[in-house]
């Protein structure tokens, strides 16, 4: 589904309640956005979207600019009756391949530069949020690519609220360019933190092998020294695998995978097979 696909009609208005950087100074600009829905009936879960509608008149001429955003957290109704949410923003600017200059990003600019207090326009939820699986004793694969990170977050609290026994092992897998950039587990901010002392719960960083480059995300750091461990989880009857982030990082996984079977055949049946079950879920962008 294309964003211009997306009905605008009913809207919905929200106040900043706060903004804070996650990252430092010296990276790129994320930024965790908390907002109260002013909308009564307002309902969402973990892992659905909203849409932000930036006031025109832009450069093309649009009225306005919509982007969606995943939620970051479970949106909890605070003690004035407010459903509040939070969104994980990276302040994105970007080269015009036609004049080579630089562009703003429009949404995201607009949002990492809104002051708390100030109201703005959304609309939503959008999209089904990632499923818990059903077995507390299923193995579950968290694959995130940058700010995909953002619904893991509300998924790995929504789970261990929900299936506080729950033996299944949780990894979870996360890419960035730079240590810096590993939104909710640097120095600034480590939300996962509390689930580290679960036996069942694993986090592992996947970094470019040269940060100050235009590397991707070097997959093979994280996932190399785990193929035998990680393919007897793709291969049990229960297991399940979530991925959230950027598309274009979905063919360098799936040649990861390929690389640790016998063939691209191999790893394309295990892959339709959960597909066909139900148990591979993908959020991307």
């Amino acid at each position: 589904m294309k964003l211009e696909d997306y009905d605008h009609a009913e809207r919905f208005q929200a106040t900043l309640l706060s903004s804070q950087r996650l990252t430092p100074e010296d990276c790129t600009e994320v930024r965790e956005l908390v907002l109260a829905i002013e909308q009564a009936d307002f309902e969402a879960q973990a892992g659905q979207s909203v849409g932000v509608i930036v006031p025109g008149p832009h450069e093309m001429g649009q009225a306005h600019h919509f982007r969606l955003y995943t939620l970051a957290a479970t949106p909890l109704r605070s003690s004035s009756g407010k459903m509040e949410i939070r969104l994980c923003v990276r302040r994105c600017n970007y080269i015009d391949t036609y004049s080579g200059e630089e562009c703003r990003g429009i949404a995201s600019n607009y949002l990492c530069d809104l002051q708390p207090g100030a109201k703005l326009q959304m609309n939503g939820p959008f999209g089904l949020a990632f499923p818990l699986p059903a077995d507390p004793a299923a193995d579950l694969l968290l694959i995130s690519m940058g700010t995909g990170i953002a619904p893991f977050r509300a998924f790995v609290e929504r789970l261990y609220r929900e299936q506080p026994e729950r033996n299944g092992r949780v990894w979870l897998f996360h890419g960035a360019v730079s240590g810096l950039e590993l939104l909710y587990m640097n120095d600034e901010r480590n939300d996962f933190a509390e689930y580290y002392d679960r036996q069942t719960f694993q986090a592992f960083k996947a970094l470019s092998p040269r940060p100050n480059w235009a590397d991707p995300i070097s997959w093979d750091y994280a996932l190399e020294y785990r193929t035998q461990e990680i393919w007897d989880v793709l291969a049990k009857d229960n297991s399940c695998v979530y991925l959230a982030g950027r598309a274009e990082q979905l063919d360098k996984l799936d040649a990861w995978f390929t690389s640790m079977t016998d063939g691209s055949k191999t790893w394309q049946n295990r892959k339709q097979a959960l597909k066909d079950a139900g148990r591979w879920m993908e959020l991307l962008y």
